[in-house]
């Protein structure tokens, strides 16, 4: 049992408002996950060349600047990085392709959160408002976000095992639920070039959607197809730079609710998360339909 909560802001002037409320969705799924819990942030895009990525070494001592500046002096580029608990933010004046293979190849020590342009990932073992207050979630502004706090099933309880999961640029999946063919699918997808970083369930279901995205399906497509493809049940919901996407199993017994008004779209497993954001009394309210792909876009 997990939960996932999810915010999409169809209404600029609340961007400065996006972490204060996904806080307190985040916290209304304490019960539902008091293992770990993870956010993913879109919010202050960086430039031109420019990339950034959100880092994790377990040792809040870790040499971050020492980091960057090797990054910078091997690559020839600028570089800035930032901490945040055990996690560090670097942006750097490069693609973030050349960042992440100059990573593997010469600090393996060093996990990689999530990457692109626009999206930050922060996650880590604990109550989801401690997790929430150690990385400063209430005064993020951006104009979406997702969550997850996770009750572990299926693999170990780590910060590498927490949600979301990042397969790919400015793009990341939570997962309620649980996989039954993850082995088999996550051999077939070694075989099509994609690599793993844990052995969570959930991780096969990013890298699956992931490698439909790179044959060139749209986002309805690439979800259309795992509801073939993946064997279980399963509550996904899926943020990219432009927006977020949430679909259910053709059981559909994983929880969700989805509320929607002129300012908002939310997403959660339970009502409770949705019940402080403003103006939910005039938002339509519904169970998200087995099988069912709904996508939201800010362009």
């Amino acid at each position: 049992m997990c939960g996932i909560v999810g915010l999409f802001l169809k209404n600029p002037a609340l961007q400065s408002k996006l972490g204060a409320h996904v806080e307190t969705m985040l916290v209304g799924m304490s019960e539902r996950g008091p293992d770990s819990a993870g956010i993913a942030v879109y919010h202050s895009p960086v430039s031109g060349g420019r990339s950034k990525l959100t880092l994790f070494n377990a040792d809040e001592a870790y040499p971050w600047r020492k980091l960057a500046g090797d990054i910078g002096a091997a690559l020839t580029v600028e570089t800035d990085v930032s901490q945040k608990g055990n996690h560090a933010l670097l942006i750097a004046e490069s693609s973030e392709d050349k960042i992440v293979d100059w990573l593997h190849e010469n600090r393996s020590e060093v996990r990689i959160m999530g990457y692109g342009k626009l999206m930050e990932v922060y996650k880590d073992m604990g109550l989801p408002g401690d997790v929430a207050k150690r990385y400063g979630l209430r005064g993020m502004v951006g104009s979406h976000a997702i969550g997850h706090t996770r009750m572990a099933t299926e693999s170990a309880v780590t910060t590498e095992h927490s949600h979301p999961f990042t397969p790919a640029p400015d793009m990341c999946l939570v997962h309620n639920g649980s996989l039954s063919n993850h082995n088999n699918l996550r051999k077939w997808l070694r075989k099509q070039g994609q690599t793993f970083d844990t052995d969570n369930d959930s991780e096969v279901a990013a890298r699956y959607f992931a490698y439909r995205l790179s044959e060139g399906a749209t986002l309805e497509e690439a979800l259309e197809a795992g509801l073939t493809d993946l064997d279980g049940f399963f509550t996904f919901t899926m943020g990219t730079k432009d927006g977020f996407a949430v679909v259910r199993d053709g059981i559909a017994c994983k929880p969700a609710v989805l509320a929607e008004n002129d300012d908002w779209v939310a997403m959660a497993s339970e009502f409770r998360s949705l019940a402080y954001l403003p103006n939910i009394e005039k938002a339509k309210i519904w169970e998200p339909a087995p099988a069912t792909v709904y996508t939201w876009s800010l362009h």
